[in-house]
């Protein structure tokens, strides 16, 4: 039994998100999002960080924790949520509870795009797979695609990246570009 646990912490390009890195896999498949203390019911750990007065949403991918905040400063919830997140992983206790549904699983079912697009759609994906998903979970977040139709791509923000003020910027710059570049289909990128 390791007694001592080293967490790292990174900012994120929104000031109101930071990424905790607990050294170990927080979620082995997809990823989890959670808004509020309702939605974190289905994870004991999320359901604890909820606790910490200030904490507003918390996101977990592969190996990291994103935590978002209200107004608080993080001088103040970083040792509260640190502390959290070390009793989670020492007791034991699963990330997710037995009824939880992963949102990948989720989100999967609600895309929308023309049969005929089927191609381009598969192209999409691969391009978010390999060159966007990556680059944003380095800022503990994550985009995931949601649908295709006359030329837009529509996408959805989970993590840091919801909300953040330079996803927007980074959607229609970066994403936007890239889309357009390999798939000339591509007019816009949008945020669902």
């Amino acid at each position: 039994m390791e007694s001592e646990m080293f967490i790292q912490t990174e900012a994120t390009p929104n000031p109101a998100t930071q990424k905790f890195l607990p050294g170990k896999v927080v979620m082995e498949n997809g990823t989890a999002e959670f808004r509020n203390a309702d939605e974190a019911q289905a994870s004991p750990l999320a359901a604890r960080l909820f606790e910490i007065p200030g904490v507003t949403g918390v996101y977990f991918g592969y190996d990291f924790i994103s935590v978002s905040k209200d107004n608080a400063e993080w001088q103040h919830l970083k040792p509260a949520i640190l502390g959290s997140i070390m009793e989670h992983f020492m007791s034991g206790k699963p990330v997710m509870g037995d009824a939880s549904i992963l949102s990948e699983e989720v989100d999967a079912g609600d895309e929308f795009f023309d049969e005929g697009d089927e191609s381009i759609v598969l192209t999409i994906k691969e391009l978010l797979e390999t060159r966007v998903r990556p680059a944003v979970a380095q800022d503990g977040g994550d985009i995931t695609f949601r649908g295709f139709k006359d030329g837009k791509v529509y996408l959805n923000m989970k993590g840091s990246c919801a909300g953040c003020p330079s996803s927007t910027a980074t959607l229609k710059h970066g994403v936007q570009n890239l889309l357009r570049h390999f798939v000339p289909e591509v007019q816009e990128v949008i945020a669902a």
